[in-house]
């Protein structure tokens, strides 16, 4: 199998197989982070459903309170926003992984037909080898006018 069999591309092959274990790892952080962002949104609108003004209040604290529920709301609504660009940006790292994947799935594919074309040529020659030690034209050598019987 020699130097001929060598697949030329393996070097690229294994970058390509290092960029999609990156984006594998890009791919799972982004998930976490997306997790964690849905996670708090949902921890803060919990939070807000029970919440209310108090009922017996003066003017000034009950303008206070509304003011802090506002911006507890505003909080809430400005972490679901973070989770859903999270979410987003997760998916674009996962369709990264993706394309990383079937990049190295193409050349895994390019490798695995030069390996069989290598089989079948070596398969080939072998048999080749075999017909002429059958019918005897291995050992003898051939002159110019000889025409094998094949022809």
């Amino acid at each position: 199998m020699g130097k001929r069999a060598a697949f030329r591309l393996q070097p690229v092959l294994e970058l390509r197989r290092t960029q999609e274990r990156a984006a594998a790892q890009a791919a799972a952080q982004a998930a976490n982070a997306a997790a964690d962002a849905a996670r708090q949104a949902t921890e803060r609108e919990t939070a807000l459903v029970g919440a209310r003004p108090p009922e017996s209040a003066t003017a000034g604290s009950f303008v206070a309170s509304m003011a802090l529920l506002r911006l507890a709301a505003e909080d809430a609504s400005a972490q679901r926003s973070l989770a859903t660009a999270s979410a987003e940006q997760a998916e674009l790292v996962r369709q990264q992984w993706t394309a990383a994947a079937q990049r190295t799935k193409a050349l895994e594919r390019l490798r695995d037909r030069h390996a069989e074309a290598i089989r079948s040529a070596d398969q080939a020659a072998e048999e080749r080898a075999v017909d002429d030690l059958v019918t005897g034209r291995a050992g003898r050598p051939r002159t110019d006018g000889e025409v094998p019987w094949t022809q």
